[in-house]
């Protein structure tokens, strides 16, 4: 086009339509990057916003003027109090164990039928599961071995105790305290009678005792 006919009124229309155009793209540009910035990948995007708010910048500053107004007048849900845990008072090592951090059980010998004059064997063992060392009675009369049958009581270490009868013993937490015993297969009783019967054959049960605490049955027959 001939510059000169670009002259006078015909020359500002032809710069305000250039410049109509410019502004057009301008906008359009504008509005593309906007969109793309704010969200346009749809709800996950939106989503990830939410849970991160610093994760995607603000470009529009009203909007990001919105948010900082909002994230600063909203109430913060109340946190709930933690529930406070009973007090324990702590332990010294040496003091006397708690029954509820003992534990007691009886293993019987490796064959249930004893026969003839084959006694039978126990293995007792007493575990402290306490956060420290403690100290424990295992004497027969508070940690004591008891063989039944049925309603009778047929034989305990208690009975016919000499000496004191106590046994007091260090129990290191975890590491168990073991005693192991045969029974002659005779009665015995609290009155200490010199003679004391022989068992009958039968089934017998043997229980470890002490205080509160009762282990396992171990059930066995002599025959």
């Amino acid at each position: 086009m001939d510059p000169d006919s670009m002259g006078g009124d015909g020359g500002d229309v032809y710069w305000r339509r250039r410049m109509s155009v410019l502004v057009a793209v301008l906008v359009v540009v504008a509005v593309v990057a906007w969109a793309c910035s704010s969200g346009g990948s749809g709800p996950e995007r939106s989503s990830s916003a939410q849970t991160s708010p610093s994760a995607t910048p603000a470009t529009d500053p009203l909007l990001a003027g919105l948010r900082t107004l909002a994230m600063g007048t909203a109430s913060p849900s109340p946190t709930p109090a933690p529930k406070e845990s009973p007090s324990v008072r702590p332990r010294r090592p040496g003091e006397p164990c708690q029954q509820d951090s003992l534990v007691l059980s009886l293993q019987g010998g490796k064959e249930p039928i004893y026969t003839g004059e084959t006694r039978p064997s126990f293995i007792v063992t007493l575990v402290n599961t306490g956060p420290v060392m403690c100290t424990a009675d295992v004497g027969p009369r508070t940690m004591e071995i008891r063989i039944t049958s049925g309603a009778d009581r047929i034989w305990s270490t208690a009975d016919c105790v000499s000496g004191v009868g106590t046994e007091v013993r260090e129990l290191q937490r975890g590491v168990p305290y073991v005693r192991t015993l045969e029974w002659d297969r005779r009665r015995s009783s609290t009155d200490c009678r010199s003679v004391s019967a022989a068992a009958l054959p039968g089934t017998y049960v043997a229980t470890a005792r002490m205080g509160t605490l009762r282990s396992g049955k171990g059930v066995f027959h002599l025959r």
